[in-house]
């Protein structure tokens, strides 16, 4: 009975062991390499699948997730031969699990070290001050470098990035004096710059309000001639109509004996102004002969219109 009970579980045993050995769950994003004897015999994909019992045996698994390798830190020689240390960060992918498995012995190792001696050259090949300027391109030297070496592994690059480039501190020290010097530069040419502005603004500004005055002035000047113009033409013209008026009423009827009072007025009321205003006057021998100094300015009267009448 006992012996009976040994077999049973003895075979119960039996039959796990083959169904583990047979029964295999892919999970997703995964693929296993199985072999046969010892020879590649297949790659099976996410699922289930059931294998030959002691036959078959998955040699290999891979993932077929994106990974992320950390490049450790590393002395690299600028080519005006300065060291840096320079680390970085490698993203890759598995495509082919055979080829992953078969085609090189550890691929992440290979990789590692395949993206350092490339890092290395690359930044040998340009100066310590165009490591920072340069590192999207170095980044993509690199990549496509590692992206030739791995086709034949089954995996690929797919972007390297630099995470930290570190000079020496007596290098750093020196970049930053002459950052320094820079910003002090560039901040004196600025002030250089709008110092020179501010005296170009300011004599134009005033050359445009000399210019503005002269033209002001010259407008002025031109209109107080243009005043003086008209104000004398106007005079002139008022004066013609007067003097053409009173010769006009001089020959209406009783014109003569008009202007006559009016000399006579004229020669009454100047000589009492000149009484009033001063001491001493020169007076003419017939003074008290008024209707002779009447007779004098109608004489001078009608010589003046002479020549009119004789023109009529």
């Amino acid at each position: 009975m006992e012996m009976g009970l040994i077999a049973v579980a003895a075979l119960v045993l039996l039959l796990v062991v083959i169904i583990a050995k047979t029964a295999t769950v892919v999970p997703q994003q995964s693929q296993y390499v199985v072999e046969r004897l010892g020879k590649y015999a297949g790659t099976l994909d996410a699922g289930f699948h059931i294998l030959v019992p002691f036959l078959d045996t998955v040699r290999y698994r891979h993932s077929l997730k994106e990974m992320a390798l950390d490049i450790p830190e590393q002395i690299c020689i600028t080519s005006d031969n300065v060291q840096v240390g320079v680390d970085g960060v490698l993203y890759l992918k598995v495509l082919d699990a055979q080829r992953a498995s078969y085609g090189i012995g550890n691929y992440v190792f290979a990789i590692t070290q395949l993206a350092q001696t490339t890092l290395r050259s690359e930044i040998g090949k340009i100066e310590l001050d165009k490591t920072f300027e340069e590192r999207a391109h170095i980044n993509t030297q690199v990549v496509d470098e590692l992206d030739k070496a791995t086709e034949p592994w089954g995996v690929k690059v797919l972007r390297y990035e630099i995470k930290n480039i570190n000079p020496p501190r007596d290098v750093l020290e020196a970049m930053e004096k002459q950052m320094r010097a820079e910003r002090e530069k560039r901040a004196a040419v600025l002030e250089s710059e709008g110092l020179r502005d501010s005296a170009i603004n300011t004599a134009e500004g005033e050359k445009q309000k000399v210019i503005k005055e002269s033209e002001a002035k010259k407008q002025q000047q031109i209109n107080e001639a243009e005043g003086e113009a008209a104000a004398i033409t106007t005079v002139a013209t008022a004066t013609a109509e007067g003097i053409r008026r009173v010769a006009e009423a001089i020959e209406a009827p009783g014109g003569t004996q008009a202007v006559q009072l009016r000399v006579a007025e004229q020669y009454v009321d100047r000589l009492g102004m000149l009484a009033r205003e001063n001491n001493t006057m020169i007076l003419p021998a017939n003074l008290a002969d008024v209707s002779s100094m009447i007779a004098t300015a109608m004489n001078v009267i009608k010589h003046t219109g002479a020549p009119r009448d004789e023109g009529r």
